[in-house]
């Protein structure tokens, strides 16, 4: 009270009669210009003074310490920092950005593109190699691979990176070495390639082994067996759940906290075998080591009303359900009409040689043709092949346009649905790989928005209208009229039909000319310059 009493009275007093002791001088006044309203005054030598006859525990000695203190000392600054990543700095001068090019692992294979922009881009550091000495091995025992390091294998084989990229595969996001910008978009490019890599070899699988059945029953074949859902099984059916949560149980986490760590380290493992070994060690690792098994109750599609189909399949399936060995260890004849020839005989059937000589076959195919830029040069042995190339390549063609409205309700199989499916598949893989190599530098999440941007449904049929092949498109007389004048039904229809293009030219010529068409002919991309 009595410090508060002697304050008061400070303030009441008058400038003029303000007196100073002999030991404090004016300059310990202090006033702020910006804070004038409220001013303070540093007062500690009169604090010392006035405080000097006191005993050191006294009460009113530390009131008056207290007192003085809060009223010199200054409040904290507000003002927020920007975070690090807006911090801007200075960029890179010519040698130093030059040598960390040239240093990266991304350029170091010259006969492997792919498997190139999908290495760090920096060399692993000793973090890196901490956990690569721990637990790559138990990786390894458990995929069915060599324990001997990798690096031991020559340079003309791409198993010498796998090493490398099993590391990256495992890093997922939740965990501590995921932080580091080399490993998290190591990961991410590989779980982004990886995705599309287990969906084309599921969907290949599936549509050899049920060669009548159309694709709605097939989707839920393919989601029962990679689902997000389910991932968590396979994963721990070979023994790698200790590898994906160290720490945890995996039966005891929620899902939103297993599924996506889990899904992650999925997609960017056959990211990784598919770079390495290719489809082959895909379709090995997925029903062998992981144990899928297409024919559980559980992956079963629901039950419903069939069309009955009449037409006859190709000689291969007829009799027999093909299992993963048989499309794993298949290999094409020298003399095989196409790239793929038994995925072409499961999605055109043998029965599409009576449309051979139709109208649409001397009116529409020429134009088609023209403006796909078939036939390709080939160098076969025997012109009688190539002829017979060319003839079942217009009878696909017609497929490609043949609309479900004309002969489905009849012939199941006579319209573009299987070659539309696998022509998804094969083109989302295509532009991935394409992304891949285009931006060495892009994280996954970023490469997976441009990837879904570049091949919306809308842009697709797009892109086939502006070539006006939407005008060959085979409908029923009594859909016909409707679907030419409602975008809401052509629009759709003309997507179909470009993805199955793509579905068959990935099965008569291979994923080249899946190239082609999408960055050549189609400029999926659209970068090429437009007629003016």
């Amino acid at each position: 009270m009595e410090l508060c009493s002697s304050s008061s009275s400070l303030l009441r007093v008058s400038p003029e009669k303000l007196s100073f002791s002999s030991s404090i001088s004016i300059s310990q006044f202090q006033l702020k210009p910006s804070t004038f309203s409220k001013p303070r005054l540093r007062i500690h030598a009169s604090l010392a003074s006035e405080t000097q006859g006191l005993p050191r525990d006294s009460p009113q000695r530390l009131l008056k310490e207290l007192a003085q203190r809060k009223q010199s000392t200054t409040t904290p600054s507000k003002k927020k920092l920007p975070p690090k990543r807006f911090i801007l700095r200075p960029p890179l001068d010519d040698k130093k950005l030059a040598e960390r090019f040239l240093n990266s692992p991304q350029l170091s294979l010259k006969s492997f593109p792919l498997l190139s922009s999908c290495l760090p881009p920096s060399n692993l550091n000793s973090s890196d190699r901490t956990w690569i000495d721990e637990y790559l091995l138990e990786a390894k025992q458990a995929l069915g691979y060599s324990l001997e390091p990798s690096s031991t294998l020559s340079d003309e084989n791409p198993a010498k990176h796998v090493d490398t990229l099993l590391y990256l595969a495992f890093q997922h996001p939740s965990c501590d070495r995921a932080r580091a910008r080399h490993v998290k978009n190591g990961h991410s490019r590989l779980w982004f390639l990886g995705q599309y890599v287990i969906e084309l070899a599921v969907t290949e699988f599936f549509l050899q082994r049920y060669p009548r059945e159309p694709p709605g029953p097939m989707r839920e074949r393919v989601f029962a067996l990679i689902g997000k859902r389910f991932l968590p099984r396979w994963i721990k059916a070979a023994n790698l759940q200790n590898l994906v949560f160290p720490y945890d149980d995996i039966d005891k986490l929620l899902r939103k906290d297993r599924e996506p760590v889990v899904k992650s380290v999925f997609w960017a493992l056959f990211g990784a075998i598919y770079l390495c070994y290719g489809m082959r060690e895909v379709y090995r690792v997925l029903f062998e080591v992981f144990g899928m098994d297409p024919d559980a109750d559980d992956c079963q599609p629901r039950a419903r009303r069939q069309l009955e189909d009449v037409d006859y399949v190709s000689v291969e399936f007829e009799g027999k359900k093909l299992g993963w060995q048989d499309i794993a260890t298949y290999k094409p004849p020298e003399d095989a009409l196409f790239a793929h020839p038994r995925l072409f005989r499961a999605c055109v059937p043998p029965g599409m040689h009576r449309f051979r000589g139709n109208i649409w076959d001397f009116d529409s195919k020429p134009k088609v043709m023209q403006a796909l830029g078939y036939p390709l040069q080939m160098n076969d042995r025997i012109q009688e092949i190539t002829e017979a190339r060319n003839i079942e390549l217009g009878l696909g063609l017609q497929l490609c346009f043949l609309h479900p409205s004309k002969h489905k309700f009849e012939h199941p199989r006579f319209c573009f649905e299987r070659l539309e499916y696998v022509g998804q598949k094969i083109q989302d893989i295509a532009m991935a790989e394409r992304l891949l190599m285009k931006h060495l530098d892009a994280p996954g999440k970023w490469l997976q928005e441009k990837h879904r941007r570049l091949l919306m449904n809308k842009f697709c049929g797009r892109y086939l209208r502006e070539k006006r092949l939407h005008n060959f498109i085979i409908y029923s007389e009594e859909v016909h009229d409707r679907y030419e004048h409602n975008r809401r039904l052509r629009n759709p229809a003309t997507t179909a039909v470009q993805q199955a293009i793509h579905g068959l030219a990935y099965t008569v010529y291979g994923k080249p000319d899946v190239r082609r068409l999408m960055f050549e002919v189609f400029d999926f991309e659209q970068i090429q310059p437009k007629a003016v």
